[in-house]
């Protein structure tokens, strides 16, 4: 009995009998990686492509816009509030059906989600688990499933994501996901360009498309060692502004 508890004990300190951390503590310790608490009542402005995005956010409530010019050089500017969406064009409110006040939203809000990672899966519809450790290119990562329920979940709360959490630093480095609109798909990003403005660490992303779309996204850390996905695009944000 003297034996087995002294190896016990000598697998205990190898090991260092430290305990798995919850999906919760691995986000929180993520959070505070990306700028903590103060992100959360924010102003940002960033340009994406051949558009501006500005989001204020303040105790939950939030107003998220972009701004860019159309075809015949009007000025176009979307507005996503707690209350709804709205699309003005030189000022002058834009009549538009359901559908595409739905489609408008769901753009300026996509943009603005990815943006502000690892901060919005604190979101009451969001259905956390950690699925274990991975491995990409030499470093150890957290592995945390995210879905969504119904109630307060969206059109998209059948999506699901994984995000990979870097075991020493919590940083966000990669993040898959799979998307049932348009016709479905997955996708995987790398985050690239990591830099800190004014204490929020930000991501611009390499964007993956997988060469077998039957693979499962929590398995996309092995894929990609095998030279398992096609580049289509880069997600760069430029002209970062954030005050708090």
């Amino acid at each position: 009995m003297k034996t087995f508890l002294a190896l016990l004990s000598l697998v205990c300190v190898v090991a260092s009998c430290t305990p798995e951390p919850t999906a919760q503590e691995i986000l929180q310790n993520s959070i505070e990686a990306h700028g903590g608490q103060k992100v959360y009542n924010a102003h940002v402005a960033f340009n994406f492509r051949d558009k501006h995005y500005d989001g204020k956010y303040s105790e939950g409530r939030y107003e998220l816009k972009r701004i860019f010019k159309d075809s015949l050089n009007n000025t176009i500017t979307d507005v996503l509030t707690n209350d709804g969406f709205k699309r003005f064009a030189n000022d002058s409110l834009v009549n538009l059906t359901e559908e595409w006040s739905g489609k408008y939203a769901n753009s300026v809000n996509s943009v603005f989600y990815f943006f502000r990672l690892p901060f919005n899966l604190t979101d009451p519809a969001v259905i956390l688990s950690y699925q274990g450790k991975g491995k990409i290119d030499g470093q150890t990562y957290y592995k945390l499933k995210v879905a969504f329920s119904q109630e307060g979940g969206g059109e998209d709360f059948t999506d699901k994501f994984i995000y990979w959490i870097h075991e020493d630093s919590y940083t966000l480095d990669y993040l898959a996901y799979e998307y049932a609109t348009n016709g479905g798909g997955k996708r995987f990003r790398k985050a690239i360009n990591q830099r800190k403005v004014n204490g929020w660490l930000i991501n611009d992303y390499i964007n993956y498309k997988p060469k077998d779309l039957g693979i499962d996204i929590s398995n996309y850390d092995t894929y990609f060692a095998k030279d398992g996905f096609k580049k289509l695009s880069e997600i760069i944000n430029e002209q970062v502004e954030v005050n708090y």
